[in-house]
């Protein structure tokens, strides 16, 4: 009798742990929800932009699963904060994959977070999406062979370089350059290489480069060195947190030319670091102008105040546009799994966004158009909107 209740123990338990494992198995588009994983950063040093990028997600998933969800079903967030840091971004992307098993990470925010979380979005196969990430490598590894579970829906620094070096050249008529780059910035100095050698290709003289390191807070000393050179336009490619102050300070040594960048100096920290006047005769690239007044642009402008009390800026866009993004993928994949969500975002042509038309080339980035825009007393002005090539 022992023998056979013991059996029957076993039997039993062999059963409860198959039902078990089959439970933690598959995707996590079982039921009535499809979990969704949010990589960003929250706190730490770019904590502006993962924070503005979640605020557009949020309010995009939000208005989805009002709308009936994708698929029958609703959309489900996983948030978690990677502090801005590479190590903790490949942490939070290792356990989005493994434990709480996304159909898909949205994130990072930076393109050193991203591609320190490629790696585990490969290794689990699961589709991970950066709106913001615009470093050139970020989709393809060393060898320029591409991460098969790695997108992005941002404009490459490349194309930032080379737009920003023919905006300097011809639309300033600038011969002249000065160079101010964060040297432990994978961002900043793969933006100064594109536009370097546009530039100079076009005729311009690149008179001095200098650098600086993230977390500096005085830059007197090498603005000054900047200003020996006499350049007539300076091209500064960085993050708001260094750039609000450099600019403040090269104002306060007399070093009144043109300041160039990218979209990393929008935030509205900028704004406060830099001060009102000397946000003068700056200029950057970026993905989306608040002055747009097209209808689909300005719906999003009312639904984000409405939700939000205060007017969205570039990053709160583009996280908006890549929650439907990635709605719109996981439509046309006809079941939210991992796998046929990424070939569903492979296919992905001509989706309408609220930062421009865009469609996923061979390498998964998108092809989509590129804003320039002007401070002029600390606020922003739309100068002209170009598509590539």
């Amino acid at each position: 009798m022992k023998k056979k209740i013991s059996l029957l123990l076993a039997a039993l338990f062999v059963v409860s742990s198959l039902t078990a494992c089959s439970k933690k198995t598959g995707t996590s588009a079982n039921g009535d929800t499809i979990k969704v994983g949010l990589n960003y950063e929250l706190s730490g040093q770019v904590a502006t932009y993962g924070q503005s990028l979640v605020s557009g997600i949020e309010l995009a998933f939000e208005e989805i699963n009002k709308n009936g969800g994708v698929l029958g079903k609703k959309i489900e967030t996983v948030k978690v904060d990677n502090k801005s840091e590479n190590a903790e971004s490949a942490n939070v992307a290792t356990r989005l994959a493994t434990r709480d098993k996304v159909v898909a990470i949205l994130g990072a925010a930076t393109s050193g977070n991203t591609k320190a979380a490629a790696p585990i979005a490969v290794q689990n196969k699961v589709p991970l999406i950066s709106a913001s990430a615009t470093a050139d490598d970020v989709t393809v590894d060393s060898n320029g062979k591409v991460r098969d579970y790695v997108f992005k829906t941002c404009f490459s620094d490349s194309f930032q370089g080379v737009i920003m070096a023919n905006f300097a050249y011809g639309d300033l008529g600038k011969k002249n350059a000065a160079f101010l780059v964060d040297s432990t910035s994978d961002y900043s100095k793969g933006l100064a290489k594109s536009f370097k050698e546009t530039y100079t290709k076009l005729g311009g003289k690149v008179v001095t480069e200098q650098a600086y390191q993230a977390k500096e807070t005085d830059f007197k000393a090498v603005l000054t060195k900047i200003k020996g050179t006499n350049p007539d336009v300076v091209f500064l490619p960085g993050y708001y947190e260094e750039v609000g102050l450099i600019v403040k300070q090269a104002k306060e040594l007399g070093l009144n030319v043109p300041i160039l960048g990218g979209d990393g100096y929008d935030s509205p920290k900028l704004l406060e670091l830099a001060g009102k006047t000397a946000l003068n005769d700056v200029y950057y690239t970026n993905h989306y102008s608040s002055k747009d007044t097209s209808p689909e642009v300005v719906k999003f402008k009312e639904a984000f105040k409405a939700k939000y009390s205060k007017e969205p800026d570039a990053f709160n866009a583009l996280g908006y546009d890549l929650a439907y993004f990635l709605a719109d993928a996981i439509k046309r994949s006809g079941e939210a799994t991992p796998e046929k969500i990424k070939k569903a975002l492979e296919a992905t042509k001509d989706f309408q966004a609220i930062t421009g038309k865009l469609s996923i080339d061979e390498k998964h980035n998108p092809v989509k158009a590129i804003t320039i825009l002007q401070m002029k007393d600390g606020e922003q002005a739309f100068l002209k909107k170009l598509s590539p090539q």
